[in-house]
């Protein structure tokens, strides 16, 4: 993890502008940072904070190989088949870094090739001075985060995060627009005489479910046609495997749900199976004895994990509420509700331990159909298309929340159920097998562990939390605390006025309009572009909160069902 910075036809105090953005993103990688001129290209500059993953010597950016000098990278990502495409291509690597192999990739099959053909999750810009070009792209899933700002007269620049550019309006002449690089896509852009650039080509290159172009990590002959169950196990073990590439201390979240003690028990399994000289530590978070903190030291006791738990508390939530939406860049109101637990565990490892590396189970909600409101569905098809659409803008909710709030920390983050080979197979089975079955969703995915041991049965098959009952004490759950916070905060009359004050995505509640005047207190003018709609479950009437909380099917009104999962 890293952060990326890169500035193109800026003719007016270029340094200034640099120091009042660059230093913005210094969170992601405080162990160096770099900034790179060359005059060849006028008015461009590259710049790199760097966390140390991968080969902590050779590994600076912007990366530079003496075979072809003209090119430079900027990466922030992980590309799990770096070897195999070497190997593939018989290039000559001359660090031991994953992303070298982008610049390899680039200079013998052209701008095209590139990021169809790896494996991995990432962000990156490569500056061609010979062709003078500019190719920028981002994976899939948008796992890694990619904003962009462009005027209409060619001033170019982009940031791993948004508060990177935030105070480059000021400096930027004529009309611009600043939003996240969409997934998926890349970009190539001509470098002017002047530095300037233009966009001379877009490209969606993967939607979510879209086979993969490159070799995939379990050869299509390695799976068995019958056996849908075994083939579920074999490709979500083998994402966890590949993310294992690391020379830092890796850990795992740990909410006691089924995501993320498979991805945890998966993880154990091969630490061992690959010798890493530590134990896996996991990392659960509640206030007192809460479900999610139960079920996870249940978990860690049967995997044997050194296992942490951090206890927090309501004044936790008033002290860093504020904190958490500057680092997110959002006001979605269900996202700021899951990211502070996450936040505070995150700043936990940061401050008390050596992990580095994190995983988690994003994105096993989106794919297996995990959320509650999938028992609503019409039809098969339409849970289907659902979860194409919750893949699809995932980077703006759980996929965002996930990376700011590790990032904020300098940890880097590993998903293994937003796997490319696993999400393709996973959502090329027959719709109907994908739905909740009998009142349980993410069945399929469940069924396919059960009886193999791997995890306890009740944590294989327990029912799903919302975030804010699954941290909170019996007494009182986070979505209460927050209530609580911002009624002191937000007067009746604000609230009355705000279909006038914010006309996109209008708060209806005081929680949402605290968190939109907090938002727009750092990235004023951005909602429309950041936010495009409120995360909200579908197919259910008369609910207007995103928690599960106020769905009728929500085990969790279940006090019994509560408290002894």
């Amino acid at each position: 993890m890293c952060g990326i910075w890169a500035l193109f036809g800026l003719d007016t105090q270029p340094l200034t502008c640099i120091c009042d953005n660059f230093d913005k993103i210094s969170h992601r990688g405080p162990e160096a940072f770099k900034i790179e001129f060359d005059n060849r290209v006028k008015n461009g500059y590259l710049g790199f904070h760097r966390l140390a993953i991968v080969d902590g010597l050779y590994g600076m950016q912007p990366m530079r190989v003496h075979k072809y000098p003209h090119l430079f990278l900027l990466c922030n990502g992980e590309i799990y088949n770096w070897a195999k495409l070497q190997k593939q291509h018989d290039f000559e690597h001359e660090t031991k870094c994953d992303v070298e192999v982008i610049a390899h990739m680039y200079f013998y099959a052209g701008a095209d090739y590139v990021a169809r053909s790896l494996d991995g999750v990432f962000a990156f810009c490569l500056m061609d001075i010979l062709k003078r070009r500019i190719l920028i792209a981002r994976d899939p899933y948008g796992v890694r985060p990619l904003f962009r700002l462009r005027s209409n007269d060619g001033q170019l620049v982009i940031s791993s995060e948004s508060k990177g550019l935030m105070a480059m309006s000021k400096r930027i002449n004529g009309k611009w627009t600043l939003e996240p690089f969409p997934p998926g896509h890349y970009e190539q852009y001509e470098i002017l005489p002047d530095g300037r650039t233009k966009l001379i080509e877009t490209c969606c290159y993967h939607k979510p479910g879209d086979r993969p172009y490159f070799h995939t990590y379990v050869p299509s002959n390695a799976l068995v046609s019958n056996d849908i169950q075994g083939n579920i196990r074999k490709l979500l073990s083998a994402a966890v495997e590949k993310r294992l590439m690391a020379d830092r201390r890796i850990g795992c979240l740990l909410s006691g749900g089924l995501d993320s003690s498979l991805v945890a028990a998966l993880l154990v399994k091969h630490a061992k199976e690959y010798n890493l000289p530590y134990k896996i530590q996991t990392f659960a978070i509640g206030m007192g004895d809460g479900p999610d903190i139960v079920a996870a030291r249940q978990v860690a006791d049967y995997i044997g994990t050194e296992h942490h738990e951090i206890i927090f508390t309501q004044q936790d939530v008033i002290d860093v509420l504020d904190k958490v939406i500057y680092s997110l860049e959002t006001y979605d109101i269900t996202t700021i509700r899951a990211s502070i637990g996450m936040y505070l565990i995150s700043r936990y490892i940061k401050q008390n331990t050596e992990t580095t590396v994190i995983f988690s189970g994003e994105g096993a909600d989106e794919l297996a159909q995990g959320y509650i409101y999938f028992r609503d569905a019409p039809n098969a098809i339409d849970a289907h298309n659902e979860s194409l659409r919750l893949l699809q803008d995932i980077y703006l909710y759980d996929g965002l929340r996930a990376d700011r709030t590790t990032s904020a920390f300098s940890l880097e983050l590993r998903v293994p159920f937003l796997d490319l080979q696993f999400t393709h197979y996973y959502l090329s089975l027959d719709p109907d097998s994908r739905q909740p079955q009998g009142g349980i969703e993410k069945h399929l995915l469940r069924s396919a562990f059960d009886g193999t041991g791997l995890l306890p049965d009740n944590i294989l098959w327990r029912h799903k939390e919302a975030f804010s009952d699954g941290v909170a004490s019996i007494k009182k759950s986070l979505f209460q605390i927050i209530q609580e916070i911002v009624e002191d905060r937000v007067a009746n009359e604000d609230l009355e006025n705000a279909n006038t004050k914010y006309l996109h995505c209008t708060p209806r509640t005081k929680e949402a309009f605290y968190y939109r005047n907090v938002f727009e207190s750092h990235y004023k003018g951005q909602a429309e572009s950041f936010v495009p709609y409120f995360w909200m479950p579908r197919w259910v009437k008369g609910v207007t909160d995103p928690s599960a909380r106020f769905i009728k099917h929500y085990a969790a009104n279940d006090e019994e069902n509560r408290v002894t999962i």
